[in-house]
């Protein structure tokens, strides 16, 4: 089981590749945007897929609580984009092929994949919200949303 992050603490800066080769790093929304980490296994996975969807699904609800959803696993930037395209996913996928991220965060697991877990990151750089669940459970945007509220 992964040590992850405690709420309260400043979330670790980071530099990823999302889905278009574009650099994303976690301090450019510093001060503008509330942050939604979703780490997830792997691209074309079931649970993953329908995760993914919902996420897309619900952008205008996360939109509306001034929050920016990344989708964080250890795909590569190829397989982001063509899952991306394939879903009609709207959100940015980053991708941590290292789980460098994952670990900084602490939800890398030993078996190479990241942990299924969301960190909720507020304007303020501050964790304000973790939640690590079984690897097959998929999470639940209403409960994410709620954590929102208090960000």
């Amino acid at each position: 089981m992964a040590n992850p992050i405690k709420v309260g603490t400043s979330a670790p800066d980071f530099t990823l590749k999302d889905q278009n080769q574009q650099e994303f790093a976690l301090a450019s929304l510093k001060g503008k945007k509330k942050v939604v980490l979703c780490f997830y296994p792997l691209d074309w996975s079931p649970v993953c897929t329908t995760e993914n969807t919902c996420f897309t699904n619900d952008l205008p609800k996360f939109t509306a609580a001034d929050a920016e959803v990344l989708g964080v696993s250890r795909d590569s930037t190829w397989s982001h984009k063509a899952w991306a395209e394939k879903l009609g996913l709207k959100h940015r996928l980053l991708a941590d092929m290292k789980l460098e991220v994952a670990g900084k965060f602490g939800l890398a697991r030993p078996d190479g994949f990241s942990e299924r877990a969301t960190v909720v990151i507020g304007k303020d750089g501050v964790v304000k919200f973790v939640k690590v669940q079984e690897v097959k459970t998929a999470r639940n945007d209403e409960e994410i949303l709620a954590a929102l509220k208090s960000a």
